[in-house]
């Protein structure tokens, strides 16, 4: 049985919602299609934000044709008998999911067609490709990030959804609540509107319908869309202000609608930016914490999430690390930069190489000679810095 997602799969650059920067008047793919060419390349980005649904766009606007393949599925005789049609008609668009994944054997086979243009490759993948993409393959494909799509882009597709399921009773509120419920996943959206629709005798979903179906709740999201970033401004606030309280009710808030990703990355932010170099070693216990959250999942991964947020509220603070970047930074944007010296240039005989000196130090200078004396960083007054700052100053003395 067809499902939603795919009866309503664009066919056209015009029908796809969101994407901006690549799909428009004058924008990169639309004038492509426009000039009746067409290039491998790799489209990158969360799951459910139109991948897929973009590169059999690009095949139907083109009329080219088109096979898809999954990497980790499909094994190495199918993608020898995509080379093989490819060759037969003289060219094909060969739609390449999970990318990533494909192992050395099948980029070898691939690599030459793509090169000679035999196959034009549109590699979907939801990892980084600078990452993630073995550089022989990734060198030859152009490469484009698209973008987390909003409520609104949400709300636009399930609204355009509705003419396809007959009979449909739903309201704009409720619309947007599976909206909010999706997490920016086009697919996980219809998804929940598919199961509403035939969960129901009479095909009227309201509120309540998609709450037994999906009871995630959704209270700390507000009509503006600022409510998700106040809850993680709030919890970074928390911490930095050393309030264990209400870093566990702001972590609480994030735990219970299952953002574990939100929360990661803005604790990474935290350890860096606000403890710093008062307690350094809190960057690599938030990942360990961070892999064996992933490893045991929810909802046991909430006491790990707990007790390292609850250690980086009561950790010392420290933003020192971050003023001097910036310092230097803002030497580098103001042209401050000058040549190098000579005698730490790579190769140069006049090097003096510390360890050969008492305390494993020696006095020369590093900075080019018109920024010789800048000082960037300047340390906090906490045990660690105090600390480092101290073997620091002994080591120099001669």
């Amino acid at each position: 049985m067809k499902i939603l997602a795919d009866s309503i799969r664009p066919t056209t650059l015009n029908d796809i919602i969101g994407q901006d920067h690549l799909i428009g008047d004058n924008k990169i793919l639309t004038n492509l299609v426009k000039n009746k060419k067409l290039f491998s390349m790799i489209l990158y980005g969360k799951p459910g934000i139109g991948k897929t649904s973009i590169a059999y766009a690009l095949s139907k606007e083109l009329n080219l044709r088109t096979k898809f393949l999954n990497a980790t599925i499909n094994n190495k005789e199918d993608f020898d008998n995509a080379i093989q049609e490819a060759k037969f008609y003289g060219d094909l668009i060969l739609v390449v999911d999970e990318i990533h994944r494909m192992n050395k054997d099948k980029q070898d086979l691939l690599l030459p067609y793509i090169e000679n243009g035999t196959i034009i490759l549109i590699g979907l993948t939801t990892s980084n490709p600078y990452h993630s993409i073995n550089p022989a393959i990734r060198s030859r494909l152009q490469i484009f990030e698209l973008h987390e799509l909003t409520k609104e882009d949400i709300f636009k597709v399930l609204k355009n959804a509705l003419k396809y399921l007959e009979d449909i009773k739903i309201n704009d509120d409720t619309l947007k609540i599976i909206a909010e419920l999706s997490s920016g996943d086009v697919r996980s959206a219809l998804n929940l509107l598919e199961v509403a629709y035939y969960s129901t005798n009479n095909h009227e979903i309201d509120e309540n319908v998609i709450k037994n179906i999906n009871s995630k709740p959704i209270f700390f999201h507000d009509k503006n869309e600022d409510g998700h970033y106040d809850v993680l401004s709030a919890l970074q606030k928390s911490i930095r202000g050393s309030d264990v309280d209400a870093t566990l009710h702001y972590i609480a808030r994030l735990i219970e609608v299952e953002d574990l990703d939100s929360i990661f990355r803005r604790l990474s932010v935290i350890a860096y930016e606000d403890i710093g170099l008062a307690n350094p070693g809190i960057g690599p216990r938030l990942d360990a914490a961070i892999n064996a959250s992933l490893r045991v999942g929810l909802p046991e991964a909430r006491i790990i999430i707990s007790e390292i947020a609850i250690e980086m509220a009561l950790s010392p603070k420290s933003n020192s690390a971050v003023i001097a970047i910036d310092n230097a930074l803002n030497d580098i944007h103001k042209g401050n930069v000058g040549n190098i010296p000579k005698h730490i240039k790579n190769g140069s005989p006049d090097y003096k190489y510390p360890h050969d000196y008492k305390n494993s130090w020696v006095k020369q200078q590093y900075l080019p000679d018109n920024i010789k004396n800048a000082k960037y960083y300047y340390k906090k007054d906490n045990l660690v810095e105090n600390n480092l700052n101290k073997v620091h100053d002994e080591m120099r003395k001669e």
